[in-house]
């Protein structure tokens, strides 16, 4: 879905319209954020041309190592950052700050950004400039994460109660389960690790407001009691994979087990039957009317006496 949205103060309000047509009607000044979802280059050219700035494209923004996501001239911000979906897809978006005005780029429907319209508009005063736009950004996005985290913890919480019941069957489905997890945490890690460059990077910066730093320095923390989680999460899935795989040695010793005392247990009666196929010529069973059955009785014998001993010695 295309769409363009520009927020702009007029009088003590924020108002947003979706047409480029309002940007000749007010000043510079009073523009405070233009959010570009997946819309035409004719759109991208004329902002450019208003603004005076460019506007990546999605393989530019795709491509940029997670090291150059930050450029800072002398009056704008460049940041390219990844959020994730809840799908755990990834979406780039571009941020441009240029003399307090933000533009974001991106292709996919975030739920950070309509949760910071929201905000925009409970409270009108806390959003003076583009500047405080992209803080608010990045502090819904973290906790965004956080509600990721926490997603997964229960998920993992869960996969641990289905290893607890299936003790006695297990299969390769919670491998599977446990591979995913470990994917999505990692996906969850690195998504995080971008914003916690993206925001030290932004606190470097000279002119951008000294007011915002300490809301800046919060995200900072908060940030880094997520890479904890996310450690915590790791651990708890290796000690998962760990379980899982003692489980699958325990039910193969089991199987071993049977094939060995199965093959003990018959190795009397093959030893007999053995011995009394032989071509000699003298063996007296041979002619006698009561060798078969000695014979039978004998294996049967022998077999208990197995039995026996691996019952004594808790075996079977």
């Amino acid at each position: 879905m295309s769409e363009l949205r520009i927020f702009y103060k007029d009088k003590e309000k924020i108002k947003i319209s979706k047409s480029l047509d309002i940007l000749p009607k007010i000043e510079k000044k009073d523009i405070i954020w233009i959010d570009l979802l997946d819309v035409k280059e004719e759109v991208e050219t004329e902002l450019e041309q208003f603004l005076k700035i460019y506007i990546q494209e999605d393989e530019e923004m795709e491509e940029i190592e997670m090291s150059s996501r930050y450029m800072q001239t002398d009056d704008s911000i460049v940041v390219n950052s990844n959020f994730l979906k809840d799908t755990f897809e990834i979406c780039p978006v571009n941020f441009i700050i240029k003399q307090g005005v933000l533009v974001t780029v991106r292709d996919d429907e975030l739920g950070t950004f309509n949760e910071t319209v929201k905000k925009m508009f409970v409270n009108t005063r806390n959003f003076p400039t583009g500047f405080h736009v992209f803080v608010a950004l990045m502090e819904t996005r973290v906790e965004y994460d956080a509600d990721l985290i926490e997603d997964t913890t229960d998920l993992i919480t869960n996969l641990s109660t289905d290893i607890n019941k299936a003790s006695d069957h297990v299969d390769e489905d919670i491998l599977i389960q446990i591979k995913d997890l470990q994917e999505k945490v990692t996906i969850i890690r690195q998504n995080v690790m971008d914003k916690q460059r993206v925001i030290s990077n932004v606190l470097k910066c000279d002119f951008f407001p000294k007011d915002l730093q300490a809301r800046l320095t919060m995200i900072i923390k908060d940030i880094n009691s997520l890479f904890e989680y996310t450690r915590f999460g790791f651990d708890r899935l290796d000690y998962l994979q760990d379980t899982f795989l003692g489980l699958v040695n325990i039910e193969q010793n089991k199987i071993i087990k049977i094939f060995t005392i199965v093959n003990i247990v018959f190795l009397p009666p093959t030893l007999i039957a053995s011995m009394y196929g032989m071509n000699f010529d003298f063996m007296p069973e041979l002619h006698w009317q009561l060798g078969y059955p000695f014979a039978i009785g004998l294996m049967i014998v022998f077999t208990l006496f197995i039995m026996l001993i691996f019952k004594l010695k808790k075996w079977l």
